[in-house]
């Protein structure tokens, strides 16, 4: 019986974010002193393949912007606030949406983990890809395992594969004793840019160079 191909296979924003081959990019945080408020993201060539623009840029808090490489926007990702549910909801929620402009199509939503849950389960971050796969068994398609803040950690699809890998490379580990630069690593058929819409997020929630 022939095994169907993950949903993250196809492109979740576009397929020109997508790489046939692994691809290797690498985050550095703006300076705070330097218009603060988010990090860059080049390739091996330190050309700039992303930037995403927090609130220390915006001057909204709870709203992010990633852009290509030309700083023409990508995603608009909001912190969803206000209304009943969520506020009875144990989890803050977050929306990256496609079109910036309208806020036309939502591509993926985001629970935050529960910092105050006894459950240890409450406390992944997950996503889920929109409009909503029908018929599968679990009710997201992403899980970061692993501490982010620690840039030891992995976005995981919901079948358990690691589609993209955080970490801290050996020589930079031993010349600089903060996590300002870290590297992604992004497995062939990966949508980058929905990673580093996630990648965006996870920033965010734990009060890193996009918050304030």
């Amino acid at each position: 019986m022939a095994v169907s191909k993950p949903n993250y296979l196809m492109p979740i924003i576009s397929k020109m974010y997508c790489s046939s081959s692994q691809v290797v990019l690498v985050v550095r945080r703006r300076p705070q002193a330097v218009g603060g408020g988010g990090f860059v993201v080049t390739n091996c060539s330190q050309r700039v393949v992303f930037q995403v623009d927090g609130c220390g840029i915006l001057g909204k808090k709870g709203e992010l912007i990633l852009r290509d490489h030309d700083a023409e926007p990508i995603l608009l990702i909001r912190q969803l606030k206000g209304g009943f549910v969520q506020a009875l909801s144990i989890c803050k929620k977050w929306k990256g949406y496609y079109d910036y402009e309208g806020y036309e199509r939502s591509i993926f939503s985001i629970k935050e983990p529960n910092q105050n849950s006894c459950f240890p389960t409450s406390n992944a971050v997950r996503v889920s890809i929109e409009p909503k796969v029908v018929g599968r068994n679990k009710d997201w398609n992403f899980e970061v395992k692993g501490y982010f803040p620690d840039k030891n950690c992995s976005i995981v699809d919901s079948f358990g594969n690691v589609v993209a890998q955080i970490g801290i490379k050996e020589e930079i580990k031993r010349a600089m004793s903060n996590k300002d630069l870290y590297h992604v690593m992004i497995q062939p058929g990966i949508d980058q840019a929905f990673v580093f819409g996630v990648i965006a997020v996870l920033d965010y929630i734990y009060h890193e160079s996009t918050w304030c």
